[in-house]
């Protein structure tokens, strides 16, 4: 293991070695040797192809350049696909740095070497290089590209064939119009009706750059008959990647045949017996809506898509129904006010409904391009109650989910709107009836990015007032609240707020009695302190650090003494000194570590569960 690293970090510096030999030696002595030695493990060889790939101007050159294939052409045989895919992309581009002579004399004599080698991967990697040397080539040569790539593509080896069509398209876009027509179009279809699925989704792939090369009338007579049969393949591979590629296959046949032939292409994937192949086609909804001509648009999308949407909206799959409620949103925009208003608001309603967290998180986070469309007062009738019962689900997820979008539905509505409908909402996640710390902590930043999109004097008059009051909440998991959110409002709030208002309920709140929030009272001392003037340090907050400095409680002791040194406040402190267990935590820690060491990690547990460490702990 350690030979085979001094060997990799060897190659990575052989730019390195090959300036120091000269250009030379480099092509008499360094690139034989590399070239004899080929067999290394794949990790070597791999750093090697792509070192090559930047090694012309180290052989001398251009002119040179063709020294560089030999090594490149063993290294396009070996077994490993990564290193032959590098050293075919290494290839590829020498092969631009070569004169049209040199490519004939050098680079396509190699091309041919591998496409009629013995084992398929020199065969897979010269597929990868017809494109690069044919336009550059003689019309003789040409004829012989052509026709030792015809070969490949009837090769016994699925795995050729497979590469073959993975190329066709790329192949296609360098050819002559006539040979597209008279040669790459018969290797489409006898791809497209390949025995191996693997072959045939891959032609699918290439049908779009042959469809953007050919006239409508040579597409329908040439290209459509492959394209329906491959949409009703009998492996859902195939139909899978139709579904895929659908927008793409849209814009290259243009929109006359993508009218008359691949709406209903369309329609049966959106059908289809696999939620896979559904799922793709979903995504594709929104794309192919806005890619149909304006004229007409309106009546093909009531008549031929939509019913078929109001299928998928209670599909059984529900990544189905995710896939689709990421973009019906966008439709709205597409048909317009009333038509969104009377046919798609109560989709939207059913999938927020959805029992899939996933679906009714994909339409609150698109409800800006509806909002857009029927205005805010028209979406808080239609979707707001949904939107409220979530943000009150049972489900301690859901809800959490809800609090992680509300800032950017707060953006979508307007301060005045948020202040009416959903600020008293964001309030009580802080005080969460069910005592999730995950909910606690999600809303004390959902509040202050609501600070940091509304203004601090939004936050002076609305919010600060509501969190200082929970200060004197009876449950210590709500006063801890106060001061989470304090730490979080503090910089968005600024200096003036945070002194004047804030800063006195914290110092008050370290006289409680549950050591948790007093440790919590000088974790947040040390948080706003940089915020804080001198003045206020000194006077107010020094004292009462010093006081918690002599706590009775270790842990409050310990954090005390660590906001003292880090806010500079003067105060010696022992450095040698770290965190102590107190009496519960070391319980804690004798009872279950076996246990974790078994099992896993228990922060990890209680994070899972939605809590927070320093919450489990008595009063």
């Amino acid at each position: 293991m350690r030979t085979c690293r001094l060997r990799l970090n060897s190659i990575k510096k052989l730019s390195t070695i090959a300036l120091a030999l000269g250009v030379e030696r480099t092509r008499t002595e360094l690139l034989p040797f590399l070239t004899d030695t080929i067999y290394d493990e794949d990790e070597v060889l791999l750093a090697l192809a792509e070192q090559l790939g930047n090694f012309t101007g180290l052989v001398g050159g251009p002119d040179f350049a063709h020294c560089l294939l030999p090594p490149l052409e063993s290294l396009a045989t070996v077994e490993e696909t990564v290193v032959r895919d590098k050293a075919v992309e290494s290839l590829r581009q020498i092969s631009q740095e070569h004169t049209p002579v040199a490519l004939e004399a050098h680079f396509v004599p190699l091309v041919k070497r591998l496409a009629s080698g013995d084992w398929f991967t020199s065969r897979t990697s010269a597929c990868g290089l017809f494109s690069v040397c044919y336009p550059r080539a003689s019309n003789a040569v040409k004829a012989e590209i052509r026709q030792h790539f015809r070969s490949l593509c009837s090769d016994d080896t699925p795995m050729v064939r497979r590469a073959a069509a993975s190329k066709l398209g790329e192949f296609a876009k360098v050819l002559e119009l006539d040979s597209v027509k008279t040669e790459i179009v018969p290797l489409f279809t006898n791809l497209a009706s390949d025995e191996q699925d693997s072959v045939r989704l891959l032609a699918v792939e290439a049908c779009v750059s042959i469809a953007q090369l050919l006239s409508q009338d040579d597409l329908e007579a040439l290209v459509m008959p492959t394209l329906r049969q491959a949409a009703e393949d009998k492996s859902w591979r195939v139909r899978y990647m139709v579904a895929d590629k659908f927008s793409e296959l849209q814009k290259a046949v243009g929109p006359k045949i993508a009218l008359s032939d691949l709406i209903p292409a369309f329609q049966s994937l959106l059908r289809d017996c696999e939620a896979e192949v559904r799922a793709a086609a979903a995504h594709k909804v929104r794309e192919l809506c806005e890619n149909l001509p304006t004229e007409g648009r309106e009546t093909v999308i009531m008549n031929q898509i939509l019913p078929y949407i109001k299928e998928l909206v209670s599909d059984t799959n529900q990544h189905v129904k995710s896939a689709l409620a990421s973009v019906i949103m966008g439709l709205s925009t597409v048909l317009g006010k009333e038509n969104t208003i009377e046919h798609l608001l109560p989709l939207f309603l059913a999938q927020l409904k959805d029992e899939c967290p996933e679906v009714r998180l994909n339409i609150i986070s698109n409800l800006d391009c509806v909002n857009e469309v029927i205005g805010i007062r028209q979406l808080s009738q239609s979707l707001l109650p949904a939107i409220v019962e979530l943000a009150e689900d049972a489900k301690w997820r859901v809800r959490l989910a809800i609090i992680e979008y509300m800032p950017l539905l707060a953006g979508q509505l307007g301060v005045e709107f948020f202040d009416e409908k959903l600020n008293s909402l964001c309030m009580a996640w802080l005080v969460d009836h069910v005592p999730v710390y995950a909910i606690r902590e999600a809303a004390t930043n959902n509040l202050m990015k609501l600070v940091q999109k509304f203004g601090t004097e939004w936050a002076q008059n609305t919010i600060v007032p509501k969190v200082l009051v929970m200060a004197n909440d009876p449950n210590y998991l709500h006063r801890m609240t106060t001061l989470f959110c304090i730490n979080a409002l503090s910089e968005a709030c600024g200096k003036e707020i945070t002194t004047k208002q804030m800063l006195p309920i914290v110092l008050k709140m370290a006289g409680d009695q549950v050591a948790n929030v007093r440790f919590n009272v000088a974790k947040s001392l040390q948080k706003i302190g940089p915020i804080l003037d001198t003045n206020a340090l000194q006077g107010e907050v020094k004292p009462v650090l010093q006081k918690l400095g002599q706590d009775e409680d270790m842990d409050v002791k310990y954090f005390a003494q660590e906001a003292i040194s880090v806010s500079c406040l003067g105060i010696k402190r022992n450095r040698r000194e770290k965190p102590l267990l107190n009496s519960y935590h070391r319980s804690l820690v004798n009872v279950f570590l076996p246990w974790v060491e078994k099992n896993g990690n228990l922060q990890d547990l209680i994070q899972a569960n939605g809590n927070n460490i320093e919450e489990i702990r008595f009063q």
